[in-house]
């Protein structure tokens, strides 16, 4: 299951005010910007926002791996006894993503391409 440390995704409560902050006081340059998701280029590792909601509030941190197939890294890291809170699910922007707890409780998404249906 080796992946690529994509994205660290800080959820954030002012999504205007988050980007001038990284964009203008930090100097960090935004790849893109919308209300549900805004992205600065930092080297291989990218940073994400995204609005924090009661599941996710503001200042909180999840990473996000990325690998060649879903499906299979789902079910080897299962069958190791990784638990998941979310299998590998389409999302509105198309790609497939999971999602998973670590052992200290740290949110991560798994992403990738899907070998089901291809």
């Amino acid at each position: 299951m080796p992946g690529k440390f994509s994205y660290v995704i800080l959820f954030v409560g002012d999504m205007s005010r988050a980007v001038k902050f990284y964009r203008d006081m930090l100097g960090l340059s935004l790849k893109f910007e919308s209300p549900e998701w805004s992205e600065f280029a930092t080297g291989e590792t990218a940073l994400a926002l995204h609005p924090a909601s009661r599941e996710n509030p503001a200042g909180k941190v999840e990473l996000a791996l990325t690998v060649p197939d879903l499906q299979a890294s789902y079910r080897e890291m299962t069958a190791k006894g990784v638990k998941f809170i979310m299998p590998p699910t389409k999302q509105d922007y198309g790609g497939m993503l999971a999602r998973y707890v670590d052992s200290e409780g740290t949110s991560w998404s798994l992403g990738g391409a899907s070998s089901e249906g291809a």
